[in-house]
């Protein structure tokens, strides 16, 4: 329970941090996904999707992390702020292979 609740004011607060304090514009359009956080609470993976370039933003997510947490430990109340590790989100792109692989296996599309 407790976890599910520090997960969801990380999301929040990270997805905040990410579009009205870092000003780097290397950093694309981001979009905070999820995030996952270990049952003692001292790691937390934070999955997110952007569009352009995921390897650049990505790196500017890790070099950014410190400053994240900084941010953090001063707005959330928890005894410890989760270490951040930082991983793309493919899952969107990964649906719509699903959905193209459905689309050419359906009735409607075969050719007689």
């Amino acid at each position: 329970m407790r976890k599910e609740r520090v997960a969801s004011v990380l999301v929040r607060e990270i997805s905040n941090i990410v579009l009205h304090e870092i000003k780097d514009p290397r950093l694309g359009f981001i979009t905070i996904t999820s995030v996952d956080v270990s049952p003692d609470l001292k790691c937390a993976k934070v999955f997110f999707s952007c569009l352009g370039d995921k390897s650049q933003s990505l790196h500017t997510l890790i070099r950014a992390k410190g400053f994240i947490k900084s941010v953090l430990a001063q707005r959330i109340r928890i005894r410890c702020v989760p270490d951040l590790d930082f991983e793309v989100d493919d899952s969107y792109e990964h649906g719509r292979e699903i959905d193209e692989l459905f689309e050419e296996i359906s009735p409607d599309n075969k050719k007689e």
